[in-house]
């Protein structure tokens, strides 16, 4: 049986949930289980697994999807114990660092302006977007990201090439500035040697083999192995060696490239021979027999390594390096046996598999998927290719798909040597060789009693001042029955001397070049910079790789970066077109800023609807309602009992079921309480004789207006329509409202709302579950008036000691406040702004600045919260009311923070999680608002100006404070507590912003 948690929005590095994975599977009771991002790619993993559900289908990817097949229902309580303890190690990890981390390249600019390299490692789909982000900062860029496409990968080094910066990558594995490690890398000593490399693992290979014969590495800039292509021109690999020639500390220059294209290579080559230092080369798979002109070219990574040294220690390059292997052969091995190469370094692989074929004249040196050599029985094989680890650790990290194919070749009984390598240094696994040990020693035991020859041959990548020891990982390989050779090269030429082999090479003499020299390019200032100082990082992506950076020296800043928008290729290709426009949008939003904080909006009178709103005063039977456009049969319970009851209190229906046919009939007129300046809570449900308030926003007179509060209990918002509920309603007519309407009319210039609203947040009200201060305010100011109006006294204590029952009062009052403002802020139709949340229990919509009257629209969430004794979600009713009016002006459950006494029954814990909410809705606000001051939130104003960016950015959707109503009419309240916005609305308000400025939304 297959068991789905979704974690929403809680995106994690995949390499960090790859290795949860694996811990996940230890569990007993796990038949299979997976817990990955809920990407579209990582969903097809999960399909290919058969653990895909229509749970994953549906979630997003900044999802965290855990997927685990068991028979017994318990062992999935086991397995989140699992997932919050491995993320919890990471998250106490993370705090123990000291790094600061930001999660936006504009915090992540703001908090290091001195920056001078982004480091990227994260999916390669969404890679070439942030490089790009990266490089228009000015920023030079490492980029372990790989599965970034060729033509992207040429259009941005050309760009880094323009604007004099370094582009190391795509798929750029390790690296070394100023003696700084940077991603999967060694701890060498700093030297004189600088290196290019268009190889990871051929760096660490390299570094380590210096440090080991007493040599050191200042800089070693990897490439990328796609460098030396016909396409890409070496771009990379020219301006680094071009500016190593220009730095006064790099005496040796060592170049390292994959197979290139000939042109390519021709024309690298007369870029090293003009240069004025030495230099050495190797590209793999060439078998050179001289040195020429400036270049002492290498045929082994040893050899390279090991010329370099010399030639920096001012040695003469020597004819041949090719030292005895010391293993003593007695027996050689029986014709037929054969050779498999188990490699997590996919550039050791390719030097396995290039010595081997050379020395015995094998024909398929390229070999198939996941081989680079798969003929006559010899196998070399790259387990870092893609075939072995999509969905799984890198075999650097994680030594399962090692121990696998360890079992696998040992079955073929044609298997003499086994050769494999164990990489150290940050980011590997911190115990390979321990890891690795038990599986050969068995092998090798297994092997031993079936009167089997088989020999485990191995290198270990590393130095001794690496995290791991190298001392210490060749002792353990050796414990365990391993030859351990101090290379590569030598591991696979005692590899062949046990086969009756051995490995020549001829002596190379010194041959003057002949060929073309050039005028070297200028190194731009920018790299120069770069390679003179210690590297200042903003590292994007996997967060162990901060570590190293800040341990040697240099300085680090994590962005704890996520997909835009949900990895939705169509949003982000918008975004990013949007970003070209900020500096407009910015300025179009800055108005609309401007007239929220210019609101003045004051509560001026009382009146009966009719009275105010000319749609109520036609002699038709019009209802207005809360939310979007919605037709009678759509809406839920609630609010058509609401409908019913305001059609009793008219006395447009005789009963209910005389109601009911009306409606039917198509006899009532519905329109949006929004339409006509107008709100109104839960249902909103408003006709021709509720008194409503009267807010006026004096910044240029624009009104908005809300049915008054009801109180507690049955009541009409919330469906109910006895007869109860209409006397209460007729009282409110006749009384409350007229009662009201005559004490705000004695106050001149109205009640300053702001000011009521300051004092009250102050309080502890957040304006939309909480409203009690507010009420009290309210009360307070009101009761002069009341008791001097030339009324019955019953009136008078009726209407007063109604409000001081009614706590929640004031939140009809905030929302005519919220209208007043949004009607003023949308008289100016530009920027990307939300100006309008509502819900009519089918759809939640949204309206924004630039776009005026039009309406988006998603299914409306339900509730989640807590729930009065008796009631459960099961009887919640989907979200409905105007009343998220509150949060479009920024309070409500955008300034959860200010009412920590309500946060218990909205389901929350306490003033952490108010803090987190209110600091989550600051990621999608532009500002804040000065005037509505927060006292426990460092009297930071309430958040201000929800921006369509970024809640489509993000992924995070405004949360609203809200009451449950029951499903079915007239039952009433059953709980309180908070609801998401669909995010879909807020895409579709992007989709049709983009449209409006002319972006082609659908490249």
């Amino acid at each position: 049986m297959l068991h789905t948690v979704i974690q929403k929005n809680n995106y994690q590095d995949s390499i960090n949930l790859m290795l949860l994975t694996n811990s996940v599977n230890d569990i007993e009771g796990v038949k299979q289980g997976q817990v990955m991002m809920a990407t579209d790619a990582n969903k097809d993993i999960f399909k290919n697994a058969g653990l895909h559900t229509p749970e994953l289908e549906a979630a997003g990817a900044n999802d965290m999807a855990i997927v685990v097949e068991a028979d017994d229902e318990g062992v999935v309580d086991l397995v989140l114990g699992e997932v919050e303890r491995f993320l919890g190690d990471l998250s106490n990890k993370k705090a123990d660092s000291g790094t600061t981390s930001v999660d936006n390249w504009k915090d992540a600019l703001e908090e290091m302006p001195e920056a001078n390299l982004a480091l990227f490692s994260i999916p390669g789909t969404y890679a070439a977007d942030e490089i790009e982000k990266a490089l228009d900062a000015g920023l030079h860029v490492f980029s372990f990201s790989d599965n970034v496409s060729l033509e992207d990968e040429v259009r941005l080094k050309n760009k880094a090439h323009e604007n004099g910066l370094l582009l190391m990558g795509p798929d750029c594995g390790t690296g070394v500035l100023s003696g700084i490690p940077l991603a999967f890398t060694n701890v060498t000593n700093p030297g004189n040697i600088g290196i290019v490399a268009a190889s990871g693992t051929g760096i660490q290979e390299a570094t380590t083999l210096i440090d080991r014969l007493g040599g050191g590495v200042v800089h070693a800039i990897g490439t990328g192995g796609r460098d030396l292509n016909e396409a890409v021109q070496a771009t990379t690999m020219i301006d680094a060696v071009v500016a190593l020639e220009k730095h006064d500390p790099t005496d040796v220059i060592l170049v390292i490239s994959k197979p290139p294209a000939k042109s390519v290579r021709d024309n690298v080559m007369k870029i090293l021979q003009s240069l004025s230092k030495p230099v050495v080369a190797i590209f793999l798979g060439e078998k050179p027999e001289a040195h020429v002109g400036n270049v002492s070219l290498a045929y082994t990574l040893e050899e390279a390594a090991r010329i370099a040294v010399d030639v920096a220690n001012g040695e003469t390059v020597k004819a041949n390096y090719l030292d005895p292997v010391d293993l003593e052969v007695t027996e050689t091995l029986p014709e037929g046996t054969t050779v498999k190469g188990l490699y997590s370094g996919g550039t050791l692989a390719s030097e396995a598999a290039t010595l081997i074929a050379d020395a015995l004249g094998l024909d398929n040196a390229k070999g198939e998927e996941g081989y680079i050599l798969n003929t006559q029985g010899f196998q070399v094989m790259d387990l870092g290719d893609d075939i072995y680890t999509q969905g799984k650790p890198h075999p650097m990290i994680d030594p399962d798909v090692r121990v696998r194919k360890l079992r696998e070749v040992i079955e073929d009984q044609t298997t003499g040597v086994i050769l494999l390598d164990v990489v150290l240094g940050y980011g590997s696994h911190a115990d390979m060789a321990g890891a690795l040990a038990p599986d050969i020693k068995e092998a090798l035991d297994k092997a031993a009693a079936d009167g089997r020859k088989l020999y485990v041959i191995g290198t270990v990548v590393g130095t001794d001042n690496d995290p791991q020891s190298y001392a210490d990982s060749v002792q353990t390989l050796k414990d365990a029955g391993v030859i351990v050779e101090s290379s590569n090269a030598r591991a696979i030429r005692a590899a062949l001397k046990l086969m009756g082999h051995e490995l020549v090479v001829a002596d190379k003499a010194h041959v003057a070049y002949a060929g073309e020299k050039v005028e070297l390019p200028t190194p731009s200032e920018k790299v120069i910079d770069l390679l003179n100082s210690k590297p200042k990082v903003i590292n994007i992506g996997l967060e162990s790789f901060t570590e190293p950076i800040v341990t040697y020296g240099g300085e680090a800043l994590q962005f704890n970066w996520r997909p835009r928008a949900g990895g939705n290729k169509k949003l982000i290709h918008i975004l990013n077109e949007l970003d070209k426009r900020e500096a407009q949008i910015d300025e179009d939003n800055q108005v609309i800023i401007d007239r929220f904080l210019e609101s003045q909006p004051f509560l001026m009178d009382a009146q009966p609807a009719k009275d105010v709103i000319p749609e109520l005063n036609t002699g038709e039977k019009v209802v207005l309602h809360a939310g979007p456009p919605i037709k009678y049969e759509n809406m839920t319970g609630p609010m058509q009992g609401s409908v019913i009851g305001a059609m009793l209190f008219e006395g447009w229906a005789t009963d209910q079921d005389d109601a009911r046919r009306q409606l039917e009939a198509g006899e009532v007129k519905f329109i949006p309480c929004h339409h006509v300046g107008a709100v109104g809570p839960m249902g909103g449900i408003t006709t021709a004789n509720f008194p409503v308030f009267v807010v006026e926003n004096k910044a240029d007179g624009t009104k908005g207006y809300c049915i008054m509060n009801e109180g507690i209990g049955e009541v009409l918002r919330f469906g109910a329509n006895s007869q109860a509920v209409v006397d209460r309603l007729t009282w409110m007519a006749n009384t409350l409202g007229p009662v009201l309407g005559k004490a705000l009319r004695t106050i001149e210039e109205g009640l300053n709302l702001n000011v009521m609203i300051a004092r009250a947040i102050s309080m502890g009200d957040e304006f939309h579950q909480r409203n009690i201060a507010g009420s009290l305010v309210f009360l307070k100011e009101i009761t002069p008036s009341i008791v001097t109006l030339p009324i019955d006294d019953k009136e008078k204590q009726e209407v007063i000691q109604f409000l001081a029952d009614t706590d929640q009062f004031f939140l009809n009052i905030m929302m005519a406040a919220g209208k007043a403002m949004v009607d003023y802020v949308r008289k100016v139709e530009k920027g990307t702004v939300v100006t309008t949340m509502a819900r009519n229990g089918e759809n939640f919509g949204v309206r924004i600045a630039e776009l005026g009257d039009e309406w988006f629209t998603a299914p409306v969430n339900t509730p989640d919260g807590l729930y009065f004794s008796g009631y459960s979600s099961a009887d919640a009713n989907a979200d409905i009311g105007d009343s998220a009016i509150t949060e479009t002006v920024g309070v409500g459950g955008m300034a959860m923070i200010a009412a920590p006494g309500v946060t218990r029954f909205v389901g929350l814990n306490g003033l952490s999680d108010a803090e987190k909410i209110s600091d989550e809705m600051q990621k999608i606000s532009i500002t804040n608002n000065p005037t509505w001051t927060i006292p426990n939130w460092d009297f930071k104003g309430s958040t201000l100006g929800i921006d369509i960016r970024k809640v489509v950015e993000t992924g995070i959707t405004p949360i609203i404070n809200t009451g449950i109503a029951h499903r079915e009419a007239g039952v009433g309240q059953i709980g309180a507590g908070t609801v998401r916005a669909p995010l879909a609305c807020f895409e579709k308000a992007l989709v049709a912003y983009a449209k409006s400025v002319g972006i082609d939304v659908e490249d």
